[in-house]
């Protein structure tokens, strides 16, 4: 796969560094906005000063929806998507030299291998907002078939810029024979038993090869399914636990509310109280002052009429 490493995120700021990288953002572009976006793109790079640039961006051509699906794969997926390249040419070779019964087992291999990637691809499609209908699904199957057949196609696939669905080349499908010998790669008439046994001995090893890359394949699938699922699960239970959290950060909020409006009141009775205790206090004392002088004026009174 032809992979490019080390570009920029940003194709606005890339269109000024990497057309290449522009063109592959805009290729996994849903179809719908993939004409406004290149227009955009080939703005910036003629405001940049970049009249070359902007002229290959504006000739990139709209993909259909099966084939930006497909480039949609190849760049989120790139490790599968990697081993899937690498398993079309073991698998080339191996329909080059197996016979009729190998061939039938492999060609079983290939159509789960195909099947769960184009589900894989669905599913990106729609992630992104674009679910694929089945005419869709079918020629993203078909591009697969045809990667794994075809090294054009592979190389093309690599890419990731397909704009229309590959096709398959007619001689590489399920059961179908191996390639006729020319008569100067025809193995003698008379070959000794030891010959024949090391010959289906090789075939079988190469069969026995791509069986385990496409259960490997197949594997690594279920395996990348299953790390969506749990990770989609933590993110609801996350979403969960923040909507708890802020129910009860609301209701601590509630309770501190009322607790301050209680304590304010508190604090006005004391107030009010203080005050009171004070004007009692004063009251007490006036009244003792008066009591003391009237018992001293009962007591001089007394005193006289002795």
């Amino acid at each position: 796969m032809n992979a490019r490493k080390g570009r920029r995120s940003d194709p606005d700021h890339d269109v000024e560094h990497d057309v290449e990288a522009v063109l592959d953002e805009l290729y996994v572009t849903p179809p719908t906005d993939f004409v406004a976006r290149r227009e955009t793109l080939a703005a910036a790079a003629r405001t940049a000063g970049r009249a070359d640039d902007a002229r290959r961006i504006h000739a990139a051509r709209r993909p259909t929806l099966a084939a930006w699906a497909a480039n949609l794969l190849l760049r989120s997926q790139p490790e599968e998507s990697r081993q899937f390249l690498e398993l079309g040419q073991t698998l080339r070779e191996a329909f080059q030299a197996l016979d009729a019964d190998g061939l039938k087992d492999l060609s079983a291999q290939r159509r789960r291998v195909v099947s769960a990637l184009s589900r894989q691809a669905a599913q990106l499609a729609r992630d992104a907002g674009h679910g694929l209908s089945e005419p869709a699904q079918q020629g993203v199957e078909e591009t697969l078939r045809a990667v794994l057949a075809d090294p054009d196609a592979a190389d093309q696939w690599a890419g990731g810029r397909l704009v229309t669905v590959l096709t398959p080349p007619t001689d590489f499908g399920p059961g179908t024979a191996p390639p006729a010998r020319t008569p100067s790669t025809r193995a003698p008439a008379r070959r000794s038993k030891d010959e024949l046994a090391e010959r289906r001995r090789a075939r079988q090893e190469e069969l026995t090869r791509a069986q385990e890359e496409a259960e490997a394949a197949e594997r690594r699938l279920r395996e990348e399914r299953a790390r969506q699922a749990e990770a989609e699960a933590e993110h609801q239970r996350a979403r969960e636990h923040t909507e708890q959290a802020r129910l009860r950060m609301s209701a601590i909020e509630e309770e501190l509310r009322q607790a301050s409006e209680e304590y304010q009141r508190a604090e006005r009775a004391q107030q009010e109280a203080e005050t009171h205790s004070r004007s009692v206090s004063k009251a007490l004392a006036e009244a003792e002052r008066a009591a003391r002088e009237t018992t001293r004026k009962v007591s001089r009174l007394t005193a006289r009429t002795t």
